[in-house]
């Protein structure tokens, strides 16, 4: 992968991501925030609202990663559900305390919110 690329993934949390959307078939893009914890790529968002972007990811798992802050890059990724709930609190405990998010509110982002591993995969589907 890049250099630039790398550096981005590990210093920068703002992207956007588009969804192909799971009625509509239509690309859905958004800004979220990603997390990189020792090179793994994870997205995830606050407990407690519907969230289209993860139903989408739930049901067409290809998604594109866009970075946009120091390097502009469109990724082509995968998303993988995390839902086994030690996995989940190993991984959101992690990035709660990256995000100055109160460990008190470990329980609630375990139980409520949506969280996928991401897989990025190289331009053209090559190796």
């Amino acid at each position: 992968m890049d250099e630039k690329i790398e550096q981005a993934l590990a210093t920068e949390r703002t992207i956007d991501i588009t969804t192909t959307g799971r009625k509509t078939g239509q690309p859905r893009r958004i800004e979220i925030w990603f997390h990189n914890l020792d090179g793994a790529i994870y997205i995830t968002g606050r407990p407690g609202r519907q969230r289209h972007w993860y139903a989408n990811m739930v049901a067409n798992p290809d998604f594109t990663f866009h970075l946009k802050q120091s390097v502009q890059a469109d990724i082509p990724a995968t998303a993988t559900p995390i839902e086994g709930e030690a996995d989940r609190r190993a991984v959101l405990s992690r990035i709660l305390k990256k995000i100055d998010v109160e460990p008190g509110e470990l329980d609630e982002w375990v139980q409520n919110s949506p969280l996928v591993e991401v897989t990025l995969r190289p331009a053209g589907g090559g190796g």
